[in-house]
């Protein structure tokens, strides 16, 4: 090997060595670990310096909130709350009150709340009205055939349970609730989801009442 090809050789090496340690450190931090007891901490206290609510006052002890307009997050997929966090930072789902609240909290913070609520067990609720419990359980198996509605299962599950990375869990959670963002999607108040807006665009109230309702007895 030529002598003076060495040197040259040598600091392209030590080059690739930097490249390589600065993208395994990068890496390295994007697999982080959430810190449950962080997010615990936060969850129940949130952060008085900062002017940050608890988010216990609004969503329940671990998640399970009593206030029907609030909905329930214990057992909650964490990368579906850490984007819905997100979410709200941005025009897609802004919200008069979950909007200046996130728009305070770190990516880091998010994660660790997302994490804890993705291990909190999650109460079972009820459906409420006998009477559409079957019109609710047709469209949530099988959908709407007529007006292309597909069956909520197939991205739900059937026990409501979800797909982690992909879908929400929706067992137990207030009908209310359920109701109201089927309806912010169909009229365009909530914005980030074009798969949801296209098929609630498609329900009529009482549609959206059945369903939603019988969502809540899932377990």
């Amino acid at each position: 090997m030529n002598r003076t090809f060495l040197p040259f050789a040598k600091s392209l090496f030590v080059a690739m060595l930097a490249v390589s340690s600065i993208a395994f450190a990068a890496e390295e931090k994007k697999t982080v670990k959430a810190d449950l007891a962080k997010g615990e901490a936060f969850y129940n206290k949130g952060d008085a310096a900062r002017n940050i609510v608890a988010c216990v006052a609004c969503h329940g002890a671990a998640g399970n909130s009593t206030i029907v307009q609030n909905p329930k997050l214990a057992a909650q997929h964490e990368t579906y709350i850490y984007k819905q966090l997100a979410d709200f930072k941005s025009p897609e789902r802004n919200n008069p009150i979950m909007t200046p609240i996130v728009k305070g909290l770190a990516s880091e913070e998010m994660k660790n709340i997302a994490a804890y609520l993705n291990e909190q067990a999650a109460k079972p609720g009820a459906a409420k009205n006998k009477d559409t419990v079957e019109a609710g359980k047709q469209i949530y198996r099988a959908g709407i055939a007529g007006i292309n509605v597909p069956a909520c299962a197939g991205c739900h599950s059937p026990t409501g349970a979800g797909i982690p990375a992909q879908f929400a869990r929706l067992a137990g959670q207030h009908s209310e609730y359920t109701a109201a963002q089927l309806t912010n999607f169909r009229s365009g108040v909530r914005k980030n989801s074009t798969q949801m807006a296209a098929i609630a665009s498609r329900m009529s109230d009482d549609e959206i009442k059945a369903v939603s309702d019988y969502i809540a007895g899932l377990r």
